[in-house]
């Protein structure tokens, strides 16, 4: 059964990838002689959370050296001459996808700013949901912006607040803040991690002979060699100096809510989060959609790279063996030629080819881990169908996505989302397949060990993209009427 128009070419953001985009990716260490060298790795690991550009700042006890590049990590941070620059022994880093602020370099961070009690360099993942709306108040008072990114909200309070120390400083700036947000702070003295009141965005702490260490995953202490210590709680800030630590609960204490995305698909499959394996938390996600789905087929083929864990779970669970019945091209970034309509057509060939001994004349499977607009969906399904098999299965080891996110994940308007457009049957109808099954959202829950499934009075996760349900304000949504007519720069470049 095939009711789709599988003509339909694909477009250029159809190439570079039909799924949802990255956040950003936050690194930090003090007192280490090899700081810069540790946070250029750091940040190596934490690459998929951001390729865009990436940036570093050291303090090496007289001043603060600032390194800031459009590019992958590699292609500025294995330079000799930068990394002879990024002098010091305390330094911080960010890798960046752009949710707010166009990828242009005044927008690459850590951002910078020298105040009266000496420079502070920021940096951050997520999105503060009212960002628009304190950046139009702050203009307003008198206040300068060099950048478009929300994260220049938080330089200007901490500039603007009336405390002496500059931890105090710090917390009264983000206790203004709402949305989702992890950030690493970088000043003469000090190396200071805070998570947001829900844990929405991922901090863990680390150490390395004596060094304190900020990352947004275990993945970047493992690549250092450097010990995980906990993570940083929502609602933490924490600050390190050569003397020690320090903790802090300037938001009081209440119930996490990390965002569920982390183990669905934006965390590494190496990572620990939340006492939990990615890995092992995707095998579950796949093992509870076999329960729910019950589908007849004879082999189970995952969506290369992100629907792999899924995938062997769904094959665990069910006795269906899994095959790599597609391969996937990893030297295909961006298009290398350019986007004719020809080459558009050809589409999703670029990245994924069927390999057809293993899918001619079976009932496939198709496990992938989110399904957003659809559009490379289709063209998958119409490549194993050509391939020759005899029926064609999609499972998302996720719910529908139908709501857009608000908290760093660059999802598209909600008009773009197939769920949001379609029912099941319209979804399956568009993207050509036999049929179509989704986790449920109860589902998801069981798979991260609680039976009862999601307690709707206290949802143990940020879930908002499947429920709806945000946990904070959406002050900058509510009165987008005025930051839309608020004199904005139009980014160029």
């Amino acid at each position: 059964m095939n009711g789709a128009d599988n003509s339909v070419a694909l477009t250029q953001e159809d190439l570079d990838g039909d799924t949802l985009h990255e956040e950003c990716g936050v690194f930090g260490i003090l007192g280490h002689e090899d700081a810069a060298a540790l946070t250029a790795l750091g940040l190596h690991a934490l690459q998929h959370r951001g390729q865009e550009a990436a940036g570093i700042v050291t303090y090496d006890g007289e001043q603060f050296r600032s390194e800031r590049h459009l590019g992958l990590v590699g292609d500025s941070f294995s330079k000799p001459e930068i990394m002879e620059h990024l002098k010091g022994s305390y330094s911080v880093g960010h890798v960046r996808y752009s949710t707010t602020g166009a990828p242009v370099l005044r927008n690459v961070q850590p951002l910078f700013a020298e105040l009266d009690g000496g420079g502070i360099a920021v940096c951050h993942n997520g999105n503060f949901t009212n960002a628009m709306t304190l950046r139009r108040q702050l203009i307003k008072d008198g206040a300068i912006c060099q950048s478009t990114s929300d994260s220049e909200v938080v330089l200007q309070l901490v500039a603007r607040s009336r405390q002496t120390k500059i931890v105090d400083r710090f917390i009264e700036a983000i206790t203004q803040m709402e949305g989702a947000f992890s950030l690493v702070a970088l000043t003469r003295k000090k190396l200071i991690g805070a998570r947001d009141p829900f844990g929405i965005r991922p901090l863990v702490l680390g150490d390395l002979n004596g060094a304190p260490i900020f990352a947004s995953e275990t993945c970047a202490l493992d690549i250092i060699g450097a010990k995980f210590i906990r993570e940083v709680e929502n609602g933490e800030v924490i600050v390190c100096t050569p003397g020690g630590m320090e903790s802090y609960f300037p938001f009081g204490k209440r119930p996490a809510r990390p965002c569920i995305f982390e183990y669905i698909y934006f965390s590494r499959p190496d990572s620990i989060l939340g006492g939990h394996s990615v890995y092992d938390v995707r095998k579950q996600f796949g093992r509870q959609l076999a329960l729910e789905s019950q589908i007849k087929a004879d082999v189970i083929v995952p969506v290369p790279d992100s629907g792999v864990p899924a995938a062997l779970g769904y094959s665990q669970e069910s006795g269906i063996p899994f095959e790599l019945g597609i391969i996937r091209n990893h030297y295909v970034g961006r298009t290398f030629i350019e986007p004719t309509q020809q080459i558009r057509t050809l589409g999703v060939k670029l990245k994924h080819s069927a390999n057809q001994a293993q899918i001619k004349g079976k009932r496939v499977v198709l496990v992938d881990d989110s399904l957003v607009r659809g559009t490379t969906s289709l063209k998958i399904v119409q490549m194993i169908r050509d391939a020759g098999a005899s029926e064609v299965h999609f499972c998302l080891a996720s719910p529908p996505i139908k709501y857009s996110d608000y908290y760093g994940i660059d999802t598209p308007v909600r008009e773009k989302l197939l769920a949001a457009k379609y029912d099941l049957a319209g979804m399956k109808n568009y993207i050509g397949a036999d049929s179509l099954h989704f986790l449920s959202v109860d589902g998801v829950y069981k798979a991260m060990g609680y039976e009862e499934g999601r307690n709707n009075d206290a949802p143990q996760f940020t879930d908002h993209c499947f429920t709806g349900d945000y946990p904070t304000p959406l002050t900058d949504l509510i009165n987008d009427d005025d930051n839309r007519a608020a004199p904005r720069l139009v980014e160029v470049g």
